[in-house]
């Protein structure tokens, strides 16, 4: 898997009309859930901050990964959720406001903590001699610039012209989870010879990672004593990541192919887990209405 103009080019400015489309669909109103719903958001957000890559730095560990892929799946774990995890919040019957606050603020807090934790996970993990580096303030504003930026422009779009915004808002959701599954496709197809090589090194890891935190971000809010619609939209929320954000991190600010592998499966999975996620829930709660 090689970096080429797929991830120097198209993954970038992918990602920056994604995160446009999230700015779309944020009003203030949605930061103000942090004093209206505190708790909520103060477990999701710990979830996702903390819980997430806590529990995958374990796993590359008690698997023992190689280091490129334990500093992928670090990645992939301190990705934001997106457009997918409120579309299967949403799907779910979850707290789809709750999802977007989340998305919101965790999108705002990654281009500070991803860059940090992944260059100490670089060290951590790999030679320190190793010919990849990730300069941080560099990558704080490069992040910044792909993030931050277009999430601001879209609110702006969204205040001034909301008749636009929502047109605009309801077609870029689409793209941004049809260009996710187009973006694996090429990956897989432009790789097939090597794609069960990928699997054997990484989708047993991804595949732990995805459906344990899935499990226990919906456990963590349950046993905090939150709704069954706020539990399920923190579940998705700590389990579906952002593999667009994780691939350019990987492909295109640090250019090493091998830690693109765990995002890759890592999506992949996410779309089954998820939905089978979705699926359980909704056998779980009309056996609890029987």
């Amino acid at each position: 898997m090689t970096p080429d103009i797929l991830t120097s080019v198209i993954l970038p400015l992918a990602l920056f009309i994604i995160m446009f489309g999230l700015g779309l669909s944020l009003r203030p109103i949605n930061f103000y859930q942090v004093v209206q719903a505190p708790k909520a958001v103060f477990i999701g957000l710990t979830g996702q901050m903390l819980l997430l890559p806590m529990t995958a730095f374990a796993i590359a560990n008690a698997l023992n990964l190689p280091p490129e892929m334990a500093v992928g799946l670090m990645i992939i774990a301190l990705a934001p959720g997106g457009a997918t995890s409120n579309l299967f919040t949403y799907f779910a019957k979850g707290d789809v406001s709750l999802s977007i606050t989340l998305t919101a603020l965790t999108s705002v807090m990654v281009p500070f903590s991803l860059p940090l934790i992944t260059a100490l996970s670089m060290t951590y993990f790999m030679d320190a001699h190793s010919a990849f580096s990730l300069p941080l303030m560099q990558t704080m504003i490069q992040l910044l610039l792909i993030t931050l930026l277009p999430v601001s422009l879209g609110m702006i779009v969204l205040a001034y012209f909301p008749n636009i915004a929502q047109k605009l808002e309801r077609v870029l959701k689409v793209f941004s989870i049809a260009f996710l599954v187009l973006i694996i496709a090429l990956i897989v197809l432009k790789n097939r010879a090597d794609m069960l090589n990928f699997f054997a090194q990484a989708g047993l890891a991804t595949l732990i990672l995805n459906v344990a935190v899935l499990f226990l971000g919906y456990q963590l809010a349950l046993k905090s004593h939150l709704s069954k619609a706020q539990a399920v939209t923190i579940g998705f929320e700590v389990g579906i990541q952002n593999g667009t954000l994780a691939l350019v991190v990987a492909g295109t600010l640090i250019g090493n192919e091998l830690m693109m592998i765990p995002a890759v499966t890592y999506a992949i999975i996410m779309f089954a887990s998820g939905g089978l996620f979705a699926w359980w829930l909704g056998r779980y709660r009309s056996k609890r209405t029987l």
